[in-house]
């Protein structure tokens, strides 16, 4: 049995179905979060961007502001708060918009909510470690923070989603190992993820664009084609 998280955690939920947002807030409670619950995108938005919330569960279909608009602009603002996003919208180009926008999670209506509650526990714990994962490291220009997970370049901050850096610690963690994209998408999101090996092909070429001092000849982050990816200090 799971133990109930601490009550510190607050979560947001931004849903305009009364029966949806009630059942989240409650069963959200019922596992030990404190809940905020906006049922429109502008008020939602403005909530996500001036409070401190420790998740933000974001509905994609919502009145006034939409979801994928709302993390545009979050990211814009360079507000750090995880997202999971839900959507009766199950095409696959929505759920590469979704994360490639910088959500944790995709989640497609209609959806289990012992399921949604594991996947708001695994988004909260994220995080993969390595050992001496406290320690400071650089490769190349970049310097890695693990404790504050924080990233620079050249001493300038580099402003990396909480995806990215954790494909980042992923691939480094492999300490030079060749991953494919379904063990770095599984250590990741965890095996019933929604997304494509494409996805993954999207978030390395962010990377690529945020930390490698040629992208087109990449050093660090290595392709091994037709297997994965590689890791190269």
């Amino acid at each position: 049995m799971s133990q109930a998280p601490a009550p510190s955690k607050h979560i947001l939920v931004v849903e305009d179905d009364p029966s949806i947002a009630l059942g989240l807030e409650l069963n959200l409670q019922a596992d030990g979060y404190a809940v905020t619950v906006s049922a429109d995108g502008e008020q939602g938005f403005e909530l996500a961007r001036t409070g401190k919330y420790d998740l933000l569960i974001l509905d994609v279909m919502l009145p006034k502001r939409n979801g994928f608009e709302i993390l545009r602009e979050l990211s814009q603002k360079r507000v750090k708060t995880p997202v999971i996003m839900l959507s009766a919208r199950g095409a696959e180009l929505d759920k590469v918009m979704g994360l490639e926008l910088g959500a944790e999670d995709y989640v497609t209506k209609p959806f289990g909510l012992a399921e949604l509650l594991a996947r708001v526990r695994k988004v909260l714990k994220r995080g993969p470690r390595v050992d001496g994962a406290d320690r400071p490291f650089s490769f190349g220009v970049v310097e890695v923070d693990p404790g504050a997970r924080a990233v620079t370049r050249a001493g300038v901050p580099v402003d990396l989603t909480a995806t990215e850096y954790d494909i980042m610690m992923c691939l480094v963690a492999a300490r030079g190992r060749v991953l494919s994209r379904d063990q770095i998408q599984a250590a990741v999101w965890g095996e019933n993820h929604h997304g494509t090996r494409r996805t993954i092909d999207n978030f390395v070429l962010q990377l690529r664009q945020k930390l490698e001092p040629d992208q087109q000849h990449p050093r660090h982050i290595v392709t091994v084609r037709g297997v994965g990816y590689r890791f190269s200090s």
